[in-house]
């Protein structure tokens, strides 16, 4: 399933880049991060994460791995994750470029292939409640640097 968006972020695209590659700083915005740690700096992170679709749950362990940074311009990144009975793989790019005012636009797309006991179980509500995920980790994401930036101005 391909997911999609676009967010802007009040902010200097130099500050959202910043913001965007550290995990302590994504992690919390990411709906049902249980943890994150580093295994290599900008290359490598394992998490554990709860996911629920409607009334099936799933507890994901995996790993992320950075393909590229270009930074402050262009990330891609590939995650693989397993629970009981299902496993889950992504591949996500985001875009930054300058928006008005000194915002930053984020275009951003996920490619996820979720098989097993949950595509199963919960196929129907895979796209809408994935979609419902990636837009509220990108508007706390938001948020926290529009926090960060009125802070420190």
């Amino acid at each position: 399933m391909l997911l999609a968006g676009d967010v802007t972020i009040h902010a200097p695209r130099k500050r959202v880049w910043d913001f965007l590659t550290d995990p302590s700083q994504v992690a919390p915005c990411v709906p049902g991060i249980e943890k994150i740690e580093v295994i290599e700096p900008y290359k490598t992170y394992r998490g554990t994460v709860s996911v629920g679709l409607g009334t099936v749950k799933a507890r994901f362990t995996g790993v992320v791995e950075i393909l590229q940074l270009d930074e402050p311009d262009y990330a891609k990144l590939k995650a693989h994750g397993m629970a009981s009975g299902s496993a889950a793989d992504a591949v996500s790019e985001m875009a930054l470029s300058d928006g008005p005012d000194g915002a930053t636009n984020v275009h951003w797309t996920a490619d996820v292939n979720v098989s097993g006991q949950l595509a199963s179980l919960a196929a129907r509500l895979m796209q809408p409640v994935s979609q419902k995920l990636a837009g509220q980790f990108y508007d706390a994401v938001r948020q926290k640097i529009e926090t960060q930036v009125g802070n420190t101005v």
